[in-house]
């Protein structure tokens, strides 16, 4: 049933120091739908893949508006992810109240981290079992964190966390140099890209996937399905002219094929049965 005799307590270390319930903790977030974000000077995009359970069901919510300038996008148990996203709403109208100023947003990522780092110091308490990717915009700058349920946070130039969320890395990692000067629809596009990478073969459609964008000008906001669906056309459109130019190159090697099977055939005769010869 356990792995050993030290992953039943999260205050538990095993003798090469590590705390299992907190590692179990960070599968969590493994197993939960793809979740992805992106960022350049001005804007941060986060996006998600969404998952039901089953087919007469809906699926549930991944991405979430904390104020104006912060928003989330979580990877793992959603119930975790809405009271974490709860209580960053909370302290962001408390700092507002208080300061009559937006909340910057590393110092809402360290309060955060905080809240999850008591969780793994507390017997009587779990880690949460969620990963969240925070998106914002402050006076110095648009920002991407990564907050980890071992209480470690992290800031990215882009990620991605969940489910087969290696591809996106791949193709994050092949684009991230670009994204610095990128432009807003550049940064969509190339998140909607990243979610698709993580589909594998799936046919990727705006019912499956949440793009939100924040940046300068421009509060927190989800966009809609429509305008999710346009950019998608877009590339589908893009591949398929693609398509037909590479077309003729294949024609012109069956041709040559061709030319070159009847030059054996009255050239002489070949033992019957014998294989073709790969080309």
């Amino acid at each position: 049933m356990f792995r050993n005799q030290y992953d039943t307590d999260v205050t538990t270390w095993s003798p090469a120091g590590r705390l299992f319930q907190v590692e179990y903790a960070m599968e969590a977030v493994k197993q939960g739908s793809a979740a992805i974000g992106l960022r350049s000077k001005t804007h941060v995009v986060l996006g998600c893949v969404n998952k039901a359970n089953s087919e007469l069901s809906s699926h549930q919510k991944k991405i979430f508006e904390v104020d104006d300038h912060i928003g989330v996008a979580i990877a793992g148990l959603t119930a975790d992810g809405r009271v974490l996203s709860r209580y960053m709403r909370n302290e962001c109208i408390n700092y507002s109240f208080t300061y009559e100023s937006p909340l910057p947003v590393g110092r809402l990522v360290v309060q955060l981290a905080d809240k999850a780092q008591v969780c793994t110091q507390r017997s009587w308490k779990r880690p949460y079992g969620v990963g969240l990717l925070v998106a914002g915009l402050d006076e110095s700058g648009a920002h991407l964190y990564y907050n980890c349920p071992s209480g470690n946070y992290f800031e990215y130039q882009a990620f991605a966390i969940g489910s087969r969320s290696q591809a996106a890395k791949t193709y994050l990692e092949r684009r991230f140099e670009n994204f610095t000067d990128s432009l807003r629809d550049d940064l969509v596009k190339d998140a909607i890209m990243a979610i698709r990478e993580t589909l594998q073969g799936e046919t990727l459609k705006s019912s499956i996937c949440t793009i939100a964008v924040v940046g300068a000008g421009e509060p927190f906001h989800v966009l809609d399905q429509g305008t999710v669906q346009q950019i998608i056309d877009t590339f589908e459109t893009a591949a398929e002219q693609e398509d037909p130019a590479t077309e003729p190159d294949a024609a012109t090697g069956q041709e040559a094929a061709a030319e070159q099977g009847t030059a054996a055939d009255h050239g002489g005769s070949t033992d019957e049965g014998a294989a073709p010869m790969d080309i």
